[in-house]
């Protein structure tokens, strides 16, 4: 069995929940494939959500036997365990995305459902998808500035559009929004085209939950604007829960463009469900028409990095205080285990004051020795005084015996 222990946090944070995935399989460090595989199927089929539904703990023991299996089978990423631990696969996962449209049936369903758990899976556009659009054979919808078109697009498929802005407009700034009130998975790709009429991929956004719609956007407003990657939350919560809200903003990460040219930019919206069409309305808009909105967008992420900074600190202090907290909390404990203690010999010596000592000597037969004793010891003169009056009794019957004898001779 592997000696290898979970994973922890630094000092005075929570123990990481990350365990050892052979401890979590149940299996040693040489294994071979198919064991690993068979323990895999047996855990998997024990703590499936479907069998245990009224189960919330089975979900994340899934989960981890899930997670564990994804490294364990995976013979460079076990290499990669067996050599550094988790921080080496941490450094790849970031980077990590899945062409859906290569998985296979099963495989898909397996995402899916970890998806559906919450498992972070970053997804990456169909090869087929790109090729079509680097090749210039992908057909070309017109969405004027200030429209907006909805639309259904196949999984692992795309719908282009066209959006034709002037100088104007384009020194104004733009904005493309997609939406979807299915909450649908989608993507937002932005295309450049080259003068041989190939393009490439210039920018994508992921579709994030807002309440009850899906949505994503691009904001071409020549200042610096930021997007928010979930999967680094995702991550952080995976690893330690406590440390989750001190790494909520770090997802917010630049965007590469903030301005567009005049002219015509293609757009894409990408299908990202795993078995089922995306809904969405995409469009297109110039930020003329929303100058304060644009300058609150400004003010409210500036606010947001320095509230950012300020969680950086507030973290090593909260990690300082925490760790200061259990350990008084400890000390709390083990002194009012103490005091308890002491109470409680305390009231055992008092119980020891009382009379069901002399009781108990009763009941073994040996109290009659002791009454009598204490008898004598209460009136010493009484046993005395009662001798002698015996004594003068027998002595006047005898003198009084005597008598009579004299008499009868006489």
């Amino acid at each position: 069995m592997s000696s290898k222990k979970a994973e922890s946090a630094p000092s005075g944070a929570a123990p990481a929940l990350r365990r050892d995935p052979y401890e979590v399989l149940s299996v040693s460090r040489d294994s071979t494939d198919q064991e690993i595989k068979t323990a895999y199927r047996k855990l998997a089929l024990k703590y499936h959500p479907d069998k245990n539904a009224n189960n919330p703990e089975a979900s994340e023991l899934f989960k981890e036997v899930a997670y564990s299996y994804s490294i364990l089978s995976d013979p460079e990423k076990r290499r990669q365990y067996d050599s550094a631990g988790f921080e080496a696969l941490d450094a790849e996962s970031m980077d990590m995305e899945i062409d859906l449209s290569n998985l296979g049936t099963v495989n898909t369903v397996f995402a899916a459902l970890f998806s559906k758990l919450g498992v972070p899976i970053k997804t990456t556009i169909s090869a087929n998808v790109l090729e079509e659009a680097l090749n210039g054979t992908v057909t070309i919808r017109p969405l004027p500035i200030g429209t907006s078109v909805s639309g259904k697009v196949e999984k692992q498929c795309a719908h282009f559009f066209g959006v034709t802005i002037s100088e104007q407009q384009a020194e104004s700034g733009i904005v493309v929004r997609v939406s979807s009130s299915a909450q649908s998975k989608f993507k937002v790709v932005c295309t450049k085209k080259k003068p041989s009429l190939f393009f490439f991929l210039l920018l994508q956004e992921d579709s994030e939950k807002t309440g009850k719609v899906t949505s994503a956007g691009m904001y071409f407003l020549h200042f610096q604007v930021y997007r928010m990657d979930s999967t680094v939350n995702a991550l952080a919560i995976a690893k330690d829960p406590d440390a989750a809200f001190f790494k909520r903003l770090e997802g917010l990460q630049p965007c590469e463009v903030s301005e567009l040219k005049a002219g015509t930019h293609i757009f894409a919206v990408y299908g990202d469900n795993f078995f089922k069409t995306a809904t969405y309305t995409i469009e297109a808009l110039c930020a003329k028409s929303y100058e304060d909105t644009t300058e609150r967008l400004k003010e409210i992420e500036t606010q947001i990095l320095r509230k950012r900074n300020d969680l950086r600190q507030f973290e090593t202090e909260y990690r300082k205080a925490l760790a200061r907290f259990q350990e008084v909390t400890n000390k709390y404990t083990q002194e009012k285990q103490a005091v308890d203690e002491l109470l409680k010999q305390r009231d055992t010596i008092h119980s020891s004051f009382t009379v069901n000592r002399s009781v108990s000597n009763i009941s073994n037969g040996s109290s009659s020795r002791v009454v009598g004793d204490d008898m004598r010891c209460e009136s010493p003169g009484h046993g005395e005084e009662g001798g002698s009056d015996g004594k003068d009794k027998a002595s006047k019957k005898k003198w009084f015996n005597l008598n009579l004898k004299s008499d009868k001779k006489s």
